[in-house]
């Protein structure tokens, strides 16, 4: 027999199918086979008809069309016999849908079918109908499904139940021809047609008022006596799930009661009952038990106010946030939403669970329960009892929100100006007016929610020193407040005489942070408006990640912006971990972090052996992060003040030197790069004059040979060396850059680190521009005093940065052949 004829089984061809390779064997296997279809479509093959339509369904689940094979469902379906009719309905509910209008044809033929004899054929016409029932076949055949709804068998009245949903949901207007019969149904002892019939009255009752009005006054005892008589039945074999007797009973009728009882005081009083029951009896520690639970829980939530209840409700619900299950917890928050609404002092009994929740590892559970935390906060648990921590968070959240910036700060600046008597709010607030205060002035990014706003570079100034004026604001917030001012003074030009009055206000403040601030911001302001916009430019985004894993963390207090340029952070602002040293130098994440000592971590970054270093005459250990980047970075006072002095300043100055801006250079970016010595001294004079001394010569000349520090194809750098007389510790060194390649060399900067017993100082370099081919030089002078004199040789690991036709070019280098005496 040819595969492909007519009479080819079913089987046969589901087999040739899958033994196909490619997609291509496949579309040809199929080709034939519709051919083969088409021809006995053709000849009217009715020994081979039900076959032939088992095939097209076959072919239509693979997608390919079939279109061709409607008419002969409607022939199967004429046929007769019960297995070509069968064939013949299946097919017309796999290939058509109530959109065909070759439907219409068959409308007669599933008549006659439901007024079959056999109730095979019934049932066949049912589930057809109940399937595919378009709005002019609900209105044709509507009268003997009715009739069917009393019929003597259980399981066509279930079916009848069934098609009468499509019906009524079709035709509305049909519901009232319904509703006497499914009140009987409601009084069925067969839980098969109990449900359906229960389904059909929940429809019922949501697209006919009437039919509504009609279960309440007449059905709601009758099913509330349903419900208990199930709560309280023997075990029944047949109908028991996890111990449950027919939980989707359970829930069909619950949801029933809850329509019934939503707005109607009577029908929720005599539900109460029953709820309460329902609620108390039905174990928890299966799946079938709480999804009664929380249909229970909808119920009593929906129905009219009964408090005992509703405490009850919510109580579950807090219960369901402990269970280990995802989705229960989600649908507990999801209902703990709604509910707040109805009673929101039940829910805060559960706060503690709630915020048990924001830590959890589903993000869509974080998401419900952070928005559930939000509805919880009112005037009686808000305010300043917020953890550093959060703000720190939120500071983080905000950086990273760039298409929100605008939206953040005048969302906050609405919120200051309600209220000031939180001090986080203030902080944040304070934070993000300094840092986009142009975007509130501009109105810039505004959304849809949102109601306009004007705000002039005066009120902005205005909130910032009521703040700082604020008697409970402390020094975090004031200090902050204070560099607000300064960013605002680049970004408000006009009102820079104005902030700088009222920084000037502090400068005799007895809080020595104030005082300091103060002073340094009133020179920027004043002396140096050539660098302030660069010092105070924009934070760069923020790392959550970072920020998460190492806030906990003892951190250092100085980190390098976007411009390269050492800040030292205000008060309360999240700080990073020593990765900065990591970062100073490029070198990968995964070094370790420093150690109490630092000298491990020096001994890495220098590839040296290091013994660990202790001051002479001290027995005082050393601390960790911020003493390993004084030393590191020479930022700081001289080795004797040391000991007094708690965190590095890069605009902080010494008694006994002038100010050391220790490698200014050595973070500084290519915008602050220095043009000339005399420029770069002015630049550097923060401090009303004070500017870095250039080292003293010594007297009898060089004592020690040049040596080259680092040379690579195009840059040499060579070392010059010099002592002052009766001080063997202390080397003064000037190196000299020579570009060997014949491009000019732009935005040239060159940093330097040292290990825990060196102590460096970097001048300002000659120029930032080297030219090509040795035809100049840039030269720069290095003090460093070697605390291990005669014991260790001087180490030093050196970067260089420059740009070629404004291309970025880094070089690096460590130098370890310094004369052995120095």
């Amino acid at each position: 027999m040819n595969p492909f004829s007519s009479g080819t089984r079913l089987r046969d061809m589901i087999r040739a199918i899958r033994a196909c390779k490619t997609a291509a064997e496949e579309r040809a296997v199929v080709r034939k086979e519709c051919a083969a279809i088409r021809a006995a479509i053709n000849e009217n093959d009715q020994d081979y008809r039900h076959r032939n339509l088992a095939k097209l369904m076959f072919i239509h689940m693979l997608g390919y069309p079939t279109h061709f094979g409607q008419m002969e469902c409607l022939k199967l379906i004429a046929s007769p016999g019960f297995p070509e009719k069968r064939i013949g309905y299946l097919g017309l509910m796999l290939l058509l849908d109530e959109r065909q209008e070759v439907l219409m044809l068959v409308t007669n033929s599933v008549k006659q079918d439901l007024n079959h004899t056999n109730q095979y054929i019934v049932g066949l016409a049912l589930c057809a109908l109940g399937n595919i029932c378009s709005a002019e076949m609900a209105r044709d055949l509507a009268p003997e499904v009715e009739r069917l709804l009393q019929f003597r068998d259980p399981n066509i009245r279930k079916k009848a139940a069934l098609c009468s949903i499509r019906i009524i949901k079709k035709v509305p207007d049909l519901a009232e021809n319904f509703i006497n019969p499914v009140a009987a149904l409601l009084k069925e002892k067969h839980h098969g047609v109990l449900i359906t019939g229960v389904q059909l009255c929940t429809d019922l009752c949501k697209v006919s008022p009437e039919a509504l009005e009609y279960f309440r006054k007449k059905c709601t005892d009758g099913l509330v006596r349903t419900l208990r008589d199930l709560v309280n039945s023997p075990y029944a074999p047949e109908y028991d799930i996890a111990g449950i007797t027919d939980p989707f009973l359970h829930i069909r009728l619950l949801k029933l009661l809850r329509v019934l009882g939503r707005g109607d005081a009577d029908a929720s009083d005599s539900m109460n009952d029953i709820l309460a029951q329902v609620a108390t009896k039905t174990e928890s520690n299966k799946n079938a038990g709480n999804a009664i639970l929380y249909e229970c829980v909808e119920t009593i939530m929906s129905i009219e106010d009964n408090g005992g209840l509703r405490v009850l409700a919510i109580n579950i619900l807090g219960r369901f946030l402990s269970n280990r299950d995802n989705n229960i917890r989600y649908v507990a928050l999801n209902m703990l939403m709604r509910a707040i609404t109805v009673d929101a002092q039940a829910v805060q009994r559960h706060r503690a669970t709630i915020l048990e929740c924001v830590k959890d590892s589903d993000a869509s559970i974080r998401k419900r329960a952070l928005e559930l935390v939000y509805l919880l906060v009112n005037e009686s648990n808000a305010g300043n009892f917020v953890k550093d921590e959060v703000w720190h968070a939120l500071v983080v959240v905000i950086s990273n929100a760039s298409d929100l910036h605008g939206y953040t700060v005048r969302a906050l600046f609405r919120a200051l100006q309600t209220t000031a008597e939180q001090e986080s709010l203030v902080r944040v607030a304070v934070w993000c007016i300094g840092e986009y205060g142009d975007l509130l002035v501009s109105n810039a990014g505004m959304l849809n929610v949102e109601d306009p706003i004007t705000v002039t570079e005066s009120d902005a100034v205005d909130i910032v020193e009521s703040a700082i004026k604020r008697h409970a604001s402390d020094l975090t917030t004031k200090s902050m407040a204070l560099i607000a001012l300064l960013k605002l003074s680049s970004r408000f030009p006009s009102c820079s005489g104005r902030i700088k009055d009222i920084v000037v206000q502090h400068k005799g403040s007895l809080v020595l942070e104030l005082q300091q601030r103060s002073l340094e911001f009133n020179s920027i302001i004043e002396k140096h408006q050539n660098i302030r916009s660069a010092l105070v430019e924009r934070m760069p985004v923020l790392d959550e990640a970072t920020f998460g894993g190492r806030r906990a963390s003892s951190l250092p207090n100085t980190v390098s912006t976007s411009s390269g340029t050492a800040v030292k952070l205000p008060n309360g602002v999240a700080k990073p971990s020593a990765a900065p040293l990591v970062d100073l130098l490029d070198l990968s994440d995964d070094v370790p972090a420093p150690s109490s000592s630092g000298g491990d971590f020096l001994q890495d970054l220098l590839g040296v052996n290091l013994p660990p270093a202790t001051q002479s005459g001290t027995n005082q250990t050393p601390k960790a992060g911020t003493d390993v980047l004084l030393d590191l970075l020479s930022i700081g006072s001289t080795p004797a003040q040391d000991n007094n002095l708690s965190t590095p300043d890069i605009l902080s100055s010494g008694q006994d030197n002038k100010p050391i801006i220790a490698s200014l250079d050595l973070l500084a970016a290519p915008s602050l790069t220095h043009t000339t010595s005399s420029t770069a001294s002015n630049m550097m004079d923060l401090l009303d004059g004070l500017g870095p001394a250039p080292p003293k010569p010594a007297e009898n000349g060089p004592a020690y040979p040049s040596i080259v520090a680092f040379e690579s194809s195009s840059l040499r750098l060579t070392f010059n060396f010099s002592k002052q007389p009766g001080n063997p510790q202390t080397t003064m060194i000037s190196g000299s850059f020579t570009n060997l390649s014949s491009n000019l060399f732009t935005d040239f900067v060159f940093q330097a680190a040292v290990p825990k017993f060196l102590q460096l100082h970097l001048d300002p370099a000659s120029g930032n521009s080297l030219p090509a081919s040795g035809n100049g030089t840039i030269t720069q002078s290095l003090k460093v005093t070697n605390s291990q004199h005669g014991k260790k040789p001087l180490v030093m690991r050196l970067r260089i940065a420059y740009k070629v036709d404004g291309k970025d070019v880094l070089e690096e280098g460590q130098i370890n052949n310094f004369p052995r005496d120095l």
